[in-house]
């Protein structure tokens, strides 16, 4: 049986991964996961896994690291502006260990994307276009946590606040992103491209998904890019945090995260979470 890694294993995405190629019946010692700090993973450790430890500023841990593994479920690092970099030592180590198959965790529509996130992961897809290793390009649209997590600033504000308009986001829980990962890890899937995302929603839509899982009524109030970066600015960012913030809600007003759903439904073999369920969940 193939021995599978996951880098940043001890983060949400990875963690997730790392359960979720368990209960695919990968045994536990075929999974290796692959963190930064040790301590953090004990729970993982806790469940039969293995733990190395790696960093990706440091080459050589890396090649320790990936020492006698097959198939690598490759998290983009979390450093914007540092990644490409960092991405590079990652593919040169997978390389140098002989690895087969990568899954990598990009960005959706990552050839025309115009978010400042998007430089990074087209440069680490050429990086692995050029390795030679046949790699699986898991093209995520947003975590719909990126909404659920502010909550209660929604709650604060009394509304769930953009500048998004009406067009479409494809955002699905981390949980099916982790699962379809697991499953093109461990499945025959073809290596290319999957544009990955739930069913797309509106903002108006995702808010009234929220109002219905907190029992209180938020509409979605949107703003022009203009009032949504000086509204970051007022709430204490500082203006290269809140221009790079706003930059990303450009790219989403322009549908840049509106992906079919039909390649994430095909990894995970069963239709996607919905979002009205999804969301409770998430805020349950």
């Amino acid at each position: 049986m193939p021995t599978y890694a996951v880098t940043g294993a001890t983060g949400h995405l990875g963690r997730l991964a790392v359960l979720a190629l368990l209960d695919r019946a990968v045994p536990a010692h075929q999974v290796i996961a692959v963190v930064r700090d040790e301590a953090e993973a004990q729970p993982l450790v806790e469940r039969g896994v293995q733990v190395r430890v790696a960093d990706y500023d440091v080459p050589e841990t890396l090649t320790t690291a990936f020492a006698g593994v097959d198939r690598l479920l490759f998290v983009s690092g979390s450093e914007v502006g540092q990644r490409e970099r960092q991405h590079r030592n990652v593919v040169q180590a997978a390389q140098d260990a002989g690895i087969s198959r990568i899954a990598y965790t990009s960005i959706a529509r990552a050839e025309e994307n115009s978010m400042p996130l998007s430089v990074e992961h087209r440069a680490t897809e050429a990086l692995l276009r050029a390795s030679g290793i046949p790699t699986l390009l898991l093209r995520n649209s947003w975590y719909l946590e990126n909404y659920t997590d502010q909550v209660n600033q929604y709650l604060a504000m009394g509304a769930v606040l953009g500048a998004t308009g009406e067009a479409r986001i494809a955002a699905a829980p981390r949980a099916d992103y982790a699962e379809a990962a697991a499953a093109a890890l461990v499945g025959d899937a073809a290596a290319g491209v999957y544009e990955l995302g739930g069913p797309a929603f509106t903002m108006s839509e995702l808010a009234a998904a929220i109002s219905a899982a907190v029992g209180r009524e938020l509409p979605y109030r949107n703003v022009t890019l203009e009032e949504y970066e000086a509204g970051l600015v007022a709430a204490g960012l500082d203006p290269g945090t809140a221009g790079f913030v706003t930059a990303l809600e450009r790219g989403a007003a322009a549908g840049e995260l509106d992906v079919p759903v039909t390649d994430l439904e095909r990894l995970l073999g069963r239709p996607a979470t919905d979002l009205n369920s999804a969301v409770k969940h998430l805020l349950g």
